[in-house]
């Protein structure tokens, strides 16, 4: 085989490139054709595990869109933001701490042969690449060591799409000036400009996309109508507002948005569960609202003593803690598990040092070696907690919790007024997921000598409860992806209709791109 590569370039970042390359990964797919995704360098805390290591969780889910097993050579570079001015760089799928303190410009002539090579690899044993763009091609600052654009486009000889978003505005001003800057021998591989999140009638946007042809030679091939609930995970950035299901709210889930967040997209799910309510929380306000039986997520990080820091200078440390306090429902991932322990400890200089919020008898101790792995568990089947009155295979909401006997009051942790806790629906279930993480946590000893000690939940570390249960702590990702789990939490929710699932969302995309794309544009592009 010898692919035909089709690239998606973008005027800006969140142009719609990575939306746009799962969509089109999917449609290639569908034409019978042997399709792989490819994105040289990827800056982002959103990963995934796949057999060599890990890689952006955009190139997993375009990998998956194209029917494909996920491959490290699919996103040979990926950049962790840990802060402002530093980012841990993995090549291959493995932490490589000599580029990690190589300086930005320093490193292409480095991994340029690297991506290179397996860029080829996958033009070899294919027979179409869809390759995603970074930023946008016309960085003139960034030209000379530029190892994810254009130089990726003329390796490749990529018929290039160019991205743009029409809702920002300025977007022919963003086309135009995107092309005028490139070198004729760049511009040369545009074949066509869409534009992305259009909101009205589209009549009305003549005569610019003649104009436009006229000026550079390239027509407008697609102009897609806005899309807010298309289902694919954010690559980078929370999710927009609209993260509410279809349904009367029943329960809000408030997921915890520090600066260095990472694996957000592991939570795209809860936006479609009947009457559930996802809200990205960054002040106490946010939380004023809840009910004692809507949930707090402390989600994973990449600077866990850097986002705790955040937490307590917004104030939401007391606020985590009084939900929890109440009996609230409260879930640590990854990071969120270190957080809610006793401290923090690194020798290394990794991290960094840090109290916990206390909510759990923990200490988490960070290591050099990064575990990064899939993981398959279950659950113990004696989790502390109540489901309420609907029975396994069913999540109470909060409406339904007021309304729902209280538990027995010699039950550990139990209270007359204590919310339902959903995390005993887990109580037996398998699960399936992922870990990435430096730390190793353990019970704190001097606690456990005085009998003050986590549950284990999950084997070997993966998760601890609270003695009252309503605070649940977990190494594993993924959570919210596994439907058993998704049926046990919220099987009542669903009425019987199949939990959604991300085959569904990619052949939307792919069906999507076909009705909006002119007519014979995405087969010419291959030809």
């Amino acid at each position: 085989m010898s692919a035909q590569c089709v690239m998606v370039l973008g005027t800006t970042s969140g142009a719609g490139k990575s939306w746009l390359t799962t969509a089109l990964c999917r449609y290639y797919a569908r034409q019978g054709l042997k399709v792989a995704p490819f994105k040289a360098q990827n800056m982002s805390n959103n990963a995934r595990v796949v057999e060599q290591g890990e890689i952006g969780s955009a190139q997993y889910f375009q990998a998956l869109a194209a029917r494909a097993v996920p491959d490290v050579r699919m996103n040979p570079l990926l950049l962790k933001p840990e802060r402002d001015t530093h980012s841990q760089v993995v090549l291959m799928g493995q932490v490589d701490e000599a580029l990690s303190k190589m300086a930005w410009r320093g490193r292409s002539a480095s991994v340029w042969p690297v991506i290179a090579k397996a860029l080829d690899e996958l033009i070899a044993e294919n027979e179409v690449v869809v390759i995603e763009g970074a930023g946008s091609p016309a960085e003139i600052n960034l030209a000379g060591s530029d190892i994810v654009n254009m130089r990726v486009a003329l390796h490749s000889k990529a018929a290039c799409l160019l991205v743009t978003d029409i809702d920002r505005g300025g977007a022919f001003a963003h086309l135009y000036g995107t092309w005028a800057l490139l070198p004729e021998n760049e511009r040369a591989l545009i074949k066509g400009y869409v534009l992305n999140k259009f909101r009205g009638d589209a009549s009305l946007l003549a005569p610019a996309p003649q104009m436009l042809q006229n000026l550079t030679g390239v027509p407008t091939v697609a102009t897609l109508p806005m899309w807010w609930q298309h289902g694919l995970p954010e690559e980078d950035g929370v999710f927009d507002d609209r993260s509410t299901a279809p349904g009367a709210v029943a329960l809000t889930v408030a997921v915890i948005a520090y600066p260095r967040i990472s694996n957000l997209d592991e939570f795209q799910s809860l936006k479609n569960i009947p009457g559930v309510r996802l809200q990205w929380v960054r002040s106490p306000s946010e939380l004023a609202g809840l009910a004692p039986g809507d949930w707090i997520i402390l989600p994973g990080s990449k600077n866990t003593s850097g986002d705790l820091a955040w937490l307590r200078r917004q104030g939401l440390d007391a606020a985590v803690a009084a939900h929890a306090g109440r009996g609230g429902p409260v879930l640590g991932v990854c990071g969120g598990l270190q957080m809610l322990g006793e401290a923090l400890i690194d020798t290394h200089g990794i991290d960094g040092n840090a109290p916990g919020l206390g909510l759990l008898p923990l200490v988490t101790v960070f290591d050099l070696d990064k575990t990064v792995r899939h993981t398959s568990a279950c659950f113990n089947a004696d989790m502390v907690g109540r489901t309420g009155g609907t029975g396994a295979g069913g999540l109470i909401l909060p409406n339904a919790q007021k309304s729902a006997p209280g538990p027995d009051p010699t039950h550990a942790g139990g209270c007359a007024d204590a919310p339902a806790n959903p995390w005993a629906a887990l109580a037996g279930v398998p699960v399936r997921g992922y870990e990435i993480h430096h730390g190793q946590t353990a019970q704190h000893p001097a606690m456990a000598a005085a009998s003050d000690v986590a549950r284990p939940v999950l084997p070997n570390g993966l998760g601890w409860q609270n003695g009252a249960g309503n605070v649940l702590g977990l190494y594993l990702h993924g959570l919210f992806e596994d439907p058993a789990v998704l049926q046990a939490l919220f099987g009542a929710s669903l009425g019987g209709r199949p939990v959604p699932t991300l085959d569904a969302v990619f052949d939307g995309l792919a069906t999507y791109i076909e009705q909006h794309f002119e007519a014979g544009v995405l087969s010419a592009l291959i030809a």
